[in-house]
């Protein structure tokens, strides 16, 4: 997201962008960083879901994930797919509940780490439907999907983009999308809501975040050359292969939808207790 919105920006703005990864502590370390910068417009931080889920999890973190930062607006979101293991003896969502309560604490789930994306969104699900299955954590993403493709764990709720194309080809096996509407591009695949657990929504949300103290105006200047830029046909085609849908909203609409996910990852966080290793 960063990469596609860079290019276009560059455009815009007629100056060089320059995207930097920061690896390390699930995204922490680029937003300590961030957090740290002159708040002229010049650093941004792009995020996602997993900003939310940090206060959640960890107890001692080098930055306030809402205050010291001003949001700017979401890019993009997108479902994910719950994958099962091939000889999962399951078709829908609700044998897999049927199944999970019949033999409670038989069946695990991947995920790429305590306090993912995938970590909670199994969560979610576990405290809907009171099923009891064991969390096997992994390092990322591909290592948890590899997993459950070669039977070795039960279930993995996988980032769309991430597991897709091996759904198409035949290699993973794909029981339920987790947005409220099905895929247009996977029009037979039921949503988890309709195939077992009526409510489930699951999303994964990217966006970008200034510095706190970045003044307003600047703040929404970004904001209208960052919409603009999602707006044009190819650059929403393109987040669409990725398997995301390109979205904007305002400063004040992405500031409560951060505020409302730290507060839900907190709810999940403390019924599952789940806390960072």
């Amino acid at each position: 997201a960063a990469r596609l919105l860079s290019q276009r920006l560059t455009e815009t703005w007629r100056q060089p962008i320059v995207v930097e990864n920061r690896l390390g502590a699930g995204s922490n370390v680029a937003a300590q960083a961030a957090a740290m910068a002159a708040p002229d417009g010049h650093t941004l931080l792009s995020v996602s879901s997993a900003h939310a889920v940090a206060p959640a999890i960890q107890s001692k973190l080098s930055f306030d994930p809402i205050n010291d930062f001003a949001p700017i607006t979401l890019t993009a979101t997108g479902p994910a797919l719950v994958i099962v293991a091939p000889d999962l003896p399951v078709k829908t969502i609700d044998d897999l509940i049927r199944l999970a309560r019949v033999r409670p604490g038989d069946f695990n789930f991947a995920s790429a780490g305590v306090g993912s994306g995938a970590h909670f969104a199994v969560e979610l699900l576990r405290s809907q439907t009171g099923i009891n299955l064991v969390h096997v954590p992994f390092k990322g993403i591909p290592e948890a999907l590899n997993e459950t493709i070669a039977g070795r764990t039960h279930l993995f709720v996988s980032p769309y983009a991430s597991a897709i194309n091996l759904v198409r080809q035949g290699k993973a096996r794909a029981i339920a999308v987790t947005s409220t509407s099905r895929m247009a591009d996977m029009p037979d695949l039921p949503t988890v809501s309709e195939s077992g657990a009526p409510g489930y929504r699951w999303i994964f949300w990217y966006g970008l975040l200034a510095p706190a103290r970045t003044p307003a105006a600047i703040v929404d200047r970004i904001q209208a050359d960052v919409a603009g830029v999602l707006s044009q046909p190819d650059v929403r085609e393109r987040f669409r292969s990725l398997g995301t849908e390109a979205v904007t909203n305002t400063p004040t609409e992405f500031s409560r939808l951060i505020a409302d996910e730290v507060a839900s990852f907190t709810q999940l966080a403390r019924q599952g207790n789940i806390k960072a290793d």
